[in-house]
């Protein structure tokens, strides 16, 4: 069966499709009278494209009579009372086409009250095998009122074990769907509104399917002659003909694993649609502003480190100095003049390799500036010991 289908598209798209592929589209309903969601269920308004035809459906003039909705075209004699067929002898008479807004779970016309939900899901789909003989509660309907129901896919649940895991098909070519429909108009005991609803015709499934359900829509092609035939209001009699476009798609078709999330009714997003191991489904704008409040909540729970990554910068950036100070092709006493006449203090730490300042005292300094300062009454000694170490070295 055929339970779950997807429509996140806007009826404009709907339409210029159609129209692309030879289908004219003559009148369509407003965007807010059909319900634009990755997740369309029973019970829903959604599109369903068919001729424009009374409410009784088809065009034969023999059964249209007095107190009835007549067909286009047609109108009542003045002097016999009878219809009378207002288009010329052998002429042919242009079929308006339209999208219409109808509910999904067919309810008969003859209906007095609203059914309950229960009702409503035993008539969303209709066997092919059911429409093969003239009796039941399809006969009417299958004569004059012959649809097609458009989304972009229909959604399936493959049983492993007791898990069941949806899968999303879809034409290959990535066009819309057209399920061949039946739709009817009802008018409830005590009221005057009109309410038009629609079921989609299953039939056995194609070879590709099988490993997902037995039964699939029947998939009509669009522009073609089955299609402008399932929807002629002319044809007014089940036929042989008709019967057999009831079969399994042969076009090509894809199958994937989809997003759990679909399986309950209400819920929508379009990551339903995208294989749930895609890179396409990782990269989806739900992912993407996920993964953002994952990262802002990250950030949020460290500790600020910049004071100490600067400090780190900082005595990296001096060894590196040193580093340079020790390897330089300038003779040593040249550089011991020359940082010995403005900071005498800061060379001694440099340079003396016999008793270097313990790691855990020295205060960390900058390779851009120098913060060095007079030197306090107790560092004169200290300074003239320096002084008096570097004369001993040149007196060798």
């Amino acid at each position: 069966m055929c339970g779950r289908y997807a429509l996140g598209v806007r009826l404009a798209f709907i339409r210029h499709q159609l129209q692309q592929q030879g289908q004219p589209v003559d009148d369509a309903p407003d965007d807010d009278e059909v319900r634009e969601t990755y997740n369309f269920a029973p019970g829903y308004f959604g599109p369903v494209y068919r001729a424009d035809t009374p409410d009784q459906g088809g065009y034969d003039p023999a059964e249209a009579h007095d107190g009835q909705q007549r067909a286009p075209g047609q109108q009542e004699s003045e002097t016999t009372g009878e219809p009378q067929d207002s288009r010329k002898e052998g002429g042919e008479e242009h079929v308006r086409y339209k999208l219409q807004s109808m509910k999904w779970g067919l309810i008969p016309f003859w209906t007095k009250r609203s059914p309950d939900y229960g009702s409503l899901m035993r008539t969303i789909n209709c066997r092919d095998d059911s429409l093969a003989e003239n009796k039941g509660m399809w006969t009417s309907m299958k004569k004059r009122k012959r649809c097609v129901v458009i989304c972009q896919g229909f959604y399936e649940w493959l049983k492993k074990g007791k898990e069941k895991m949806p899968h999303f098909i879809r034409r290959k070519d990535g066009n819309l769907m057209c399920f061949a429909g039946l739709w009817d108009c009802v008018k409830y005991e005590g009221s005057d509104e009109k309410l038009y609803t629609y079921t989609v015709i299953t039939t056995s499934s194609n070879a590709y399917l099988n490993f997902i359900h037995d039964r699939m829509p029947v998939i009509l092609e669009p522009g073609s002659a089955e299609m402008a035939a399932w929807l002629d209001p002319h044809r007014t009699t089940w036929t042989k003909e008709l019967q057999s476009m009831l079969k399994p798609y042969e076009g090509e078709l894809e199958a994937y694993p989809v997003n759990k999330d679909v399986g309950k009714v209400g819920n929508n997003s379009p990551d339903f649609i995208i294989p749930i191991n895609s890179k396409e489904n990782k990269k989806n704008i739900a992912n993407f502003f996920a993964n953002t409040q994952k990262k802002a909540q990250g950030l949020e729970a460290k500790p600020k480190l910049e004071p100490p990554a600067e400090e780190h910068k900082t005595a990296k950036t001096a060894g590196i100095k040193r580093e340079h100070d020790e390897e330089t092709d300038v003779p040593r006493s040249k550089v011991a003049k020359t940082d010995d006449a403005h900071h005498p203090s800061v060379k001694l730490e440099a340079s003396s390799p016999t008793k270097p300042a313990p790691a855990s005292a020295r205060k960390t300094r900058s390779a851009t500036s120098n913060n060095t300062t007079a030197g306090k009454p107790g560092d004169t000694k200290r300074t003239a010991h320096g002084n008096q170490r570097i004369t001993n070295f040149f007196k060798k």
